[in-house]
């Protein structure tokens, strides 16, 4: 869009014809004449700024590139395979300025994993080094799977951008629980949760809120996104609620062990409903109601104030993606070991408590690419899609990628559970009400993101300051 306008004729009568340059695109248009019916013939109506785009039987796309069968318009490269030069090029400029920003930070990929192979005992430095090091690896996974999201079906671009963001995620709790890091995993599961609703939300609101008065969001992803949210809480303090009510009222009958198998079988049944709960929701946004989707998404794309540039832009080729994820997400595995084993060393060394690395580092380097992105898309007034990535991350996490790992630490036979401390239930309450609230009246302003911001902060001062349970470690 935008980038075939009309041309003044040459004289003659008016005719419409095309003539073919030096790319099948280069249409000579006409120009679109009427006569006044009573005044001066020789005024015409010039509509030479009216945009044309290319014909559904065409063939070719915006920048006149042929459309492979099953590629979207929007999405096609106009090449095949992989050219490394314009492959580096493409990923290097990234989605974004701010995409582009964290690209600087790849120097610290390979200086990560010398230092970790080279010299053990620096603990802090490999912990930073590596901290730092998944930044430009998971931003890189957010572009190419966005990247990847442009060939497919608008809903189902959205939702496999939205899962490939939450590689980090996944895979960062599976070498977690390998190491028996169950303390810092249910932490990261609701710091992920507020992370995304809170710290990403605020600052979509308020980014987007410095350049537009107000902005506005369609109510059914509002309305479904608080619905689920409500959903995933519930199911997530059950297994804490339950542990203290029969500590409360059978305590004296029951012995710790036969308590925590209580549970634990409790937090099973519940990660398999709630993994149900997130089954229904795709099928609810991909199959019975995706037309509704598509119309949102669609229309929040024409509000979109760099969307003529994206359309222009060099895209990667469907191979290209598939490379770009291979190498980031075997970058973020390995950098993810790194970090897992020097949690041990920054707890009991350095005193930062579970609670502090679980709920506030862990996530932060988790969701950056998704942040990112979001982010953007709130500056491009696109308030739709950026609602989409926030909620969408946050119920993937709450009902998917949580249970995930208890359904896995039950296959590896660990007492992965859902019992979560009261600080963090009462915390994950409280975000869910704040966030429902501000998401009811379908608009948002930049006091409303600065509110959320300050919430997070505040959880984060009091998660750094919450100790350790004796039994930690």
């Amino acid at each position: 869009m935008g980038l075939f306008t009309r041309r003044q004729p040459r004289t003659g009568p008016r005719t419409r014809r095309y003539e073919e340059k030096s790319t099948p695109y280069n249409l000579e248009m006409k120009h679109s004449r009427s006569r006044s019916g009573s005044g001066n013939p020789n005024i015409f109506q010039d509509t030479s700024n009216q945009q044309i785009l290319p014909t559904a039987g065409s063939g070719l796309n915006h920048n006149g590139h042929k459309i492979t069968p099953g590629i979207q318009p929007e999405g096609e490269s106009g090449r095949k395979g992989i050219h490394p030069i314009h492959f580096l090029r493409i990923c290097w400029k990234s989605s974004s300025r701010f995409s582009l920003l964290c690209n600087i930070l790849w120097p610290f990929v390979p200086a990560a994993i010398v230092v970790r192979y080279t010299r053990h005992d620096l603990h802090l430095w490999i912990f930073i080094l590596n901290y730092i090091a998944m930044i430009p690896c998971a931003n890189l996974i957010g572009f190419a799977g966005q990247e990847l999201s442009r060939k497919l079906h608008k809903v189902f671009g959205v939702l496999l951008e939205t899962t490939l963001g939450s590689v980090v995620e996944i895979v960062m709790f599976m070498v977690l629980i390998t190491d028996n890091q169950f303390q810092v995993i249910q932490a990261a599961i609701l710091g992920s949760i507020l992370a995304t609703q809170l710290l990403c939300l605020g600052m979509c609101f308020a980014v987007g809120g410095l350049r537009h008065d107000e902005q506005t969001f369609d109510e059914v992803l509002g309305e479904v996104g608080s619905d689920l949210l409500l959903t995933a809480g519930f199911g997530l303090i059950i297994p804490a609620a339950f542990r203290a009510a029969l500590a409360s009222d059978f305590g004296e009958n029951l012995t710790e062990e036969g308590l925590a198998d209580k549970v634990l079988s409790v937090s099973r049944v519940t990660a398999i409903l709630l993994i149900v709960s997130y089954a229904i929701y795709v099928w609810f946004q991909m199959r019975t109601h995706e037309g509704i989707y598509d119309k949102i998404f669609e229309a929040d794309e024409q509000k979109d104030l760099d969307r003529h540039k994206d359309l222009r832009k060099a895209k990667l080729t469907f191979t290209e993606c598939i490379i770009a994820l291979a190498v980031s997400i075997t970058l973020v595995t390995i950098i993810s070991i790194s970090l897992v084993e020097q949690i041990h060393y920054i707890v009991e060394e350095r005193h930062i408590s579970d609670s502090f690395v679980g709920l506030i580092l862990v996530p932060l380097v988790e969701k950056f690419a998704e942040h990112l992105t979001a982010i953007d898309e709130a500056w491009d007034n696109q308030m739709n899609m950026a609602l989409a990535h926030v909620l969408g991350a946050t119920i993937q996490t709450a009902l998917f990628n949580g249970p995930l790992v208890v359904l896995v630490g039950w296959g590896l036979n660990k007492p992965m559970d859902f019992n979560f401390s009261l600080f963090n239930v009462v915390v994950l309450i409280l975000a869910i009400l704040v966030v429902g609230n501000f998401l009811r009246d379908q608009k948002s302003n930049y006091l409303e993101g600065s509110l959320c911001v300050i919430i997070y902060i505040n959880i984060a001062v009091a998660a750094f300051y919450y100790p350790n349970p004796p039994t930690a470690h």
